[in-house]
């Protein structure tokens, strides 16, 4: 299984590397999405790092980084740094998607 996680707001980092790292146990692969003010969980580590688990992949709004001036220069080339287009492709390959 797929599971997608939007997360558009700064509010949830335990809840979003927990849902990673349960679901991973499990062995479904995991595709994060992040907008609005969820870009600012950039500046964190823990979420930075959930691109380098195995079964994670991670893609920001470039858009809304910028309107929360939240930099992405230094992230790691896992993070993928686009625009709405991310959001929904993992719509539409996420057997479900959780928002957060």
């Amino acid at each position: 299984m797929k599971l997608g996680i939007l997360v558009n707001t700064a509010r949830h980092l335990d809840d979003v590397a927990g849902i990673t790292r349960a679901a991973l146990a499990k062995k479904h692969q995991v595709i994060i999405f992040t907008m609005d003010e969820g870009a600012r969980l950039l500046e964190n580590q823990v979420f930075v790092s959930l691109a380098g688990l195995e079964g994670v992949t991670l893609s920001i709004c470039d858009h809304s980084a910028k309107m929360h001036g939240v930099s992405t220069v230094g992230l790691p080339p896992k993070i993928v740094c686009g625009s709405q287009l991310h959001n929904a492709m993992m719509n539409h390959n996420a057997d479900r998607v959780i928002v957060l």
